[in-house]
This record gives structure tokens, C-alpha cells and sequence, in this order.
């Protein structure tokens, strides 16, 4: 039987802009495994998998409520860029770049999963991120975080560049176990 509705979690969204590209990136890590591809129409159990393995801790569950053909459209959008981080051969993160809003390109999914965290490499991965989203030629990149995401998120975006811009208070609904699975197992 499955365990009762969790509670409704109150957060605060930060909203954060870059107005232009950074004068430099973080370079890639020394002696280390790292590889990051760029995907297209990746299945949809990949990608569930990854806002799971990436998000479970945080409560990234708009994804995982989407039916088949609503995050199918969403993610296999011809200018949708999705890129994935292997570190040591295996899945490690990803991030998620909408660049089809006008004249922005969101960073809308940016994580590592935990096996990948504390290991130099967060602020290479980030680097990368805002890069790919500076390559749609935008005239800003944003990004979202609340205060869920791990607690170096929002300071990390700072220091690559990003500066707040707005706040808001929202309630997020955690999914139960049962749901989560069917979602993911999908």
C-alpha cells in the first residue's frame, strides 16, 4: 500500500540573468574521465531517468507528471538542446537549454547526480551550460533556483555570472514513491 500524500513543500524562486557571455569559461578538470554529449530525440525513459537520478533530492517532479506525448513535445523540439555529462562511462548529470523563448534561452534543468558532486567539476559543468546557451545567440540567459536546490545552486550561478533578478514564493506538490516509479519505469 502506498504511503499517504506528502506534504506541500513552500519555497522561494530566485529568477537569475546574464546579460551577456562570460569573458572566459572554467576549463574541463585535469585526469578525469568527462565527456559531454549533445543528444537528440533521446528516449523519454532517458530523460525521466535523469530528472530522477538528478532531481529526486531536490523534488524536480514537473517533468516526471508529464504524459508521454506532452514531454515528448517538449524535449524532442527541433531547437531544443539537451546535453548529457559521463563521468568515468557513466551517466552523471545533465542540463537542458529552451532557447526558443524570445530573444532568451533558458537554462531550464541544470544537475549532477550525487556520485558526481564534490568532485571538482560542478563549475566546469556549469560553464559549459551557459555556454551552450550563449551559442543560440540570445540577448540573455536565465536560470531558476529555489530554495529545494542544492544550497551552492544559487551561489554558484552568482559566481559564473548570473545576478537575481526577481523572487516569488510557490508551493511544490512532492510525488509520492508509487508515483515517482510509475513515472520513471514508464
Amino acid at each position: 500500500m502506498d504511503k499517504a500524500r506528502p506534504a506541500p513543500i513552500e519555497v522561494t524562486v530566485t529568477f537569475l540573468e546574464m546579460q551577456a557571455p562570460p569573458a572566459h569559461y572554467p576549463p574541463l578538470p585535469y585526469n578525469r574521465q568527462i565527456a559531454l554529449l549533445r543528444t537528440k530525440d533521446m528516449p523519454l525513459h532517458f530523460y525521466r531517468y535523469l530528472t530522477d537520478r538528478v532531481g529526486r533530492k531536490w523534488h524536480w517532479v514537473n517533468t516526471l507528471k508529464l504524459s508521454d506525448e506532452e514531454l515528448e513535445a517538449t524535449i524532442h523540439r527541433e531547437d531544443r538542446d539537451i546535453r548529457v555529462l559521463y563521468l568515468d562511462g557513466a551517466p552523471a548529470g545533465f542540463f537542458d537549454v529552451k532557447p526558443h523563448l524570445p530573444q532568451e534561452a533558458e537554462l531550464a534543468y541544470f544537475g549532477m547526480m550525487e556520485h558526481a558532486q564534490g568532485q571538482g567539476i560542478g563549475r566546469w559543468f556549469l560553464g559549459a551550460a551557459i555556454e551552450a546557451c550563449w551559442s543560440h545567440d540570445p540577448r540573455k540567459v536565465t536560470v531558476q533556483t529555489c530554495t529545494l536546490d542544492h544550497p551552492a545552486a544559487l551561489p554558484l550561478y552568482q559566481k559564473l555570472g548570473f545576478r537575481p533578478v526577481a523572487q516569488k514564493k510557490e508551493v511544490v506538490q512532492p510525488i509520492t514513491p508509487a508515483e515517482r516509479s510509475a513515472s520513471v519505469m514508464r
